[in-house]
């Protein structure tokens, strides 16, 4: 099974990147985050015609999750939020026989001094609270997580240690809330400089490769021994008006 996630940055400007990647590389499951859109404009029909089947629970201009699941795949079972049902247009959790995926936009958290700090370590609180209770299953959290977990991670990190994507404290958090957790990617590749978001305010970004690993797919340790590669895609970054982010994907034997 291969599963994907992808932050869109606004699922209906991105239709046209979606259709084409989803024509070459068809993935079992593709998740999404930013999709930026009311339900009621989320284009499912263009994903039906390409043999999918869409989840989706978003609002205007912001936020937004949604998960695109291939037709033969049955017994899908999918929920927004958190247990509370906070966060509804950030975290989607899919179950499917046997297999449970988190879907996350983690709060950005704007900077270091701001009250959206807060609420983004508060948010990843809640996410290790389901760490904890599905990590002994197949479990997979994935989605735009929001941090560099280590410098590597990031293109010049010296420059970078009051980022709230990479300050000491969100990296402790982070750590904290994943421990129990394997990054898939660096099951792979344990080359640095291999990133998911190359941002548009700098210049070629992509083609200087400079860039922030910040999307991430990290599995329990019972679903971590079923992987079987793990790469991110920068071509969709080069084709026109792309996402900012980058595709990831990974197989599982499953």
């Amino acid at each position: 099974m291969i599963i994907s996630t992808f932050n869109v940055n606004s699922v209906r400007s991105r239709l046209h990147i979606l259709q084409r990647w989803l024509k070459t590389n068809s993935p079992d499951m593709l998740f999404l985050q930013e999709t930026k859109t009311r339900d009621e404009f989320f284009p499912d029909t263009a994903f039906q015609e390409l043999g999918y089947t869409s989840y989706f629970h978003g609002e205007k201009s912001y936020n937004g999750v949604a998960v695109l699941v291939k037709d033969g795949v049955d017994d899908v079972d999918v929920s927004f939020g958190f247990d509370d049902g906070e966060f509804p247009t950030r975290v989607l959790t899919l179950r499917h026989k046997g297999l449970t995926v988190l879907n996350t936009y983690v709060p950005q958290g704007k900077s270091i001094d701001h009250a959206d700090f807060t609420v983004k370590k508060q948010f990843l609180a809640l996410v290790k609270n389901i760490i904890e209770r599905e990590k002994d299953g197949l479990f997979l959290w994935l989605g735009d997580l929001n941090v560099a977990p280590e410098p590597e991670d990031v293109t010049n990190p010296e420059t970078k240690h009051n980022h709230v994507c990479f300050c000491d404290e969100i990296r402790q958090v982070f750590s904290d809330t994943k421990k129990s957790l394997t990054d898939i990617l660096r099951l792979f590749n344990n080359n640095s400089c291999v990133y998911t978001f190359y941002d548009y305010r700098v210049k070629d970004a992509l083609k200087r490769n400079i860039g922030w690993r910040i999307d991430h797919m990290l599995a329990s340790p019972g679903l971590a021994t079923l992987a079987e590669w793990c790469s991110p895609d920068t071509e969709p970054r080069t084709w026109e008006k792309p996402s900012d982010h980058v595709p990831l994907s990974a197989c599982f034997r499953l």
